[in-house]
């Protein structure tokens, strides 16, 4: 059996293009399809009012949750005004519950030396934090939804084109090992 040229080099370049291809199909997953099928929400964290556990910078995926589960301690996003879709992104600070038996909540920066202004009521709630990714929120914000499944289309299509050119170079190589020479 004939060896093949390069060796070493050869071997190195096929196993960064698998780790490469396996961190992109990775990053879309976790950033697009994930969310999209749990029924969450990526956020971009924007400001330093979380820090050092949540930055600037930092994509954070919001799961639904029911206002009764949310406890103190947990970090949860919710609408700074109900029916805009400007949020803020921090852990609940305290659980109230009002004479009629509705429930409100306080919220607080971990960089904040005080309470958010006004509590937060169950409709404003958008979700309690799921998982965080570090920098990728910086390209959630520079990707409208049209480039973002622009996006997902390309990587699809060339994660399929690469698929198809190394299952091409195997068919190739089988081809010729297996004619005389």
């Amino acid at each position: 059996m004939k060896r093949r040229a390069g060796g070493w080099a050869s071997w190195a370049g096929r196993i960064s293009s698998w780790l490469l291809l396996f961190a992109a199909v990775g990053v879309l997953a976790a950033v697009v399809v994930v969310p999209r099928i749990s029924g969450s929400t990526p956020y971009t964290v924007l400001t330093g009012s979380m820090q050092p556990s949540l930055p600037p910078g930092e994509l954070v995926v919001m799961a639904p949750a029911d206002p009764a589960s949310i406890r103190v301690g947990q970090v949860a996003a919710y609408q700074l005004e109900s029916g805009r879709p400007a949020v803020a992104t921090h852990r609940v600070a305290a659980v109230r519950v009002d004479g009629h038996g509705e429930r409100s909540f306080v919220f607080r920066g971990d960089a904040n030396s005080a309470d958010d202004p006004e509590p937060v009521r169950p409709e404003q709630l958008r979700g309690v934090l799921w998982y965080h990714l570090p920098l990728l929120g910086h390209v959630n914000l520079w990707l409208t939804g049209e480039q973002r499944m622009l996006g997902v289309g390309l990587a699809a299509g060339t994660l399929l084109l690469y698929a198809a050119v190394v299952w091409i170079r195997a068919a190739r190589r089988r081809l010729r090992s297996r004619s005389p020479a």
